[in-house]
């Protein structure tokens, strides 16, 4: 009769010391997560997984190793943990979490088409959300250095949201490359001036003068040779080279403009960030 009853005890109590057993694997992990000790975390979290049969915890552990692979800046491997994760789940706001977490990670990864598609779906899936996938739309145009359709998607929420205002001083000091190329074409240096690099456009212009009077000479002075010399080596190159340096300077001051922006999302802005 005893060994029955203490049969009938490990019967029903290995479930419950199996639960309290990965309750505290689960709080382990947690806490190796809030000291920032990611990959350690990882692998709680995987040793978690390997013992949850039931696969009760399998939502916030993939879910959580994707959170710590993301801040290790391994992206790959979030991402098909958040994949994980809201396959794991059918709980409206827990596949809303996976979701929006992949979007972030395709936002820091630049895969422009994949963010924006996951969007798309998830405006379908979760219409009561519109606004903050507005509001991660416009992330994914500041990634893609769009920064017009970016203050589009911002204004839609708030037409004096910071970020808004934020891509629209980015927006006034980027250069127009066709507008420095266009100029370059009519007017040597014209482009460089345009962007700023008053030295390179001066030197465009005397260069592509000088090289104008001497092929102008000697087609006067009937030497055809020097002529074709002049005008096709020497004028064609000072010309050319001036658009694509127009061109050139246009996209690195661009670049330069859109770096900074984005440092300073980085540093000091203080709304949620991918």
């Amino acid at each position: 009769m005893v060994k029955i009853l203490l049969l009938y005890i490990s019967l029903f109590s290995a479930p419950l010391l199996g639960q309290v057993t990965l309750q505290k694997q689960l709080e382990l992990a947690n806490n190796l997560f809030e000291d920032s000790l990611f990959f350690d975390a990882i692998t709680e979290y995987k040793r978690l997984r390997y013992f949850d049969r039931a696969k009760e915890f399998d939502f916030i552990s993939n879910f959580n190793i994707g959170l710590a692979y993301k801040a290790g800046a391994k992206l790959d491997d979030a991402a098909r943990y958040f994949v994980s994760a809201d396959l794991a789940t059918s709980i409206k706001s827990e596949k809303y979490l996976a979701q929006t977490e992949l979007v972030k990670v395709n936002i820091l990864r630049k895969t422009t088409t994949t963010a924006f598609k996951l969007i798309d779906q998830m405006e379908t899936s979760f219409p009561n959300k519109i606004d903050e996938l507005k509001y991660w739309r416009g992330w994914v145009f500041m990634f893609d250095d769009n920064w017009e359709a970016a203050s589009i998607q911002f204004s839609r929420i708030d037409t004096s949201h910071s970020l808004k205002l934020l891509s629209d001083r980015v927006q006034n000091d980027k250069y127009s490359v066709i507008l420095a190329k266009g100029l370059s074409y009519i007017v040597p240096g014209a482009g460089q001036i345009y962007t700023g690099n008053y030295l390179s456009g001066v030197l465009s212009l005397a260069w592509n003068l000088a090289t104008g009077y001497w092929t102008v000479s000697a087609i006067t002075d009937n030497r055809v040779f020097d002529a074709l010399m002049v005008g096709n080596l020497l004028f064609l190159r000072f010309y050319n080279g001036n658009v694509d340096n127009a061109e050139k300077f246009a996209i690195e001051n661009n670049l330069k403009v859109s770096n900074e922006a984005l440092l300073y999302l980085q540093k000091y802005y203080r709304g949620i960030k991918p």
